[in-house]
């Protein structure tokens, strides 16, 4: 955990990113700068119901590229369809094979992520001070219509 003062507090990520862009941009050492998300919660977002069918079609997709690659590795004259359709037959027959094998397995894709509810602007003790100069001459940049947005 950072040690140091809170400078500025955002219930959105983008927000606080944009904070620090703007500490940046007035010469505050970048280093010295941390992002505190609290009250972190995990999101899992379901993304499509699994088959066989899904997981083969994925797995011809992603062996299709493999193969491709491959070919492409091998000298010039041996580029053929051969290695791409090798190559989605091997990833099909993985896929379903690690489909059929897995344990506690769901009938859907899904992707995890954490979240947090704040997010604090966190730098040392004495340079607390710098930084809410620095926030405040951008604050008043922006009232003056001087600032520039990104």
């Amino acid at each position: 955990m950072p040690d140091g003062e809170v400078v500025a507090k955002f219930a959105e990520y983008a927000a606080a990113v944009d904070c620090v862009d703007q500490l940046i941009r007035h010469e505050f050492p970048a280093p010295m700068v941390a992002i505190v998300g609290s009250d972190l919660r995990s999101v899992e977002r379901v993304r499509g119901k699994l088959s066989y069918a899904s997981v083969a079609f994925r797995g011809i997709i992603t062996g299709s590229w493999l193969g491709l690659i491959v070919t492409l590795l091998l000298p010039v004259g041996s580029v053929t369809a051969a290695g791409i359709i090798i190559g989605a037959g091997l990833g099909m027959l993985f896929n379903v094979l690690r489909f059929s094998l897995a344990r506690n397995r769901h009938e859907f894709s899904s992707s995890t992520q954490v979240i947090a509810a704040n997010y604090d602007i966190v730098v040392p003790h004495p340079m607390a001070d710098k930084a809410k100069q620095a926030m405040d001459e951008h604050l008043r940049q922006c009232i003056n219509g001087e600032g520039h947005s990104h």
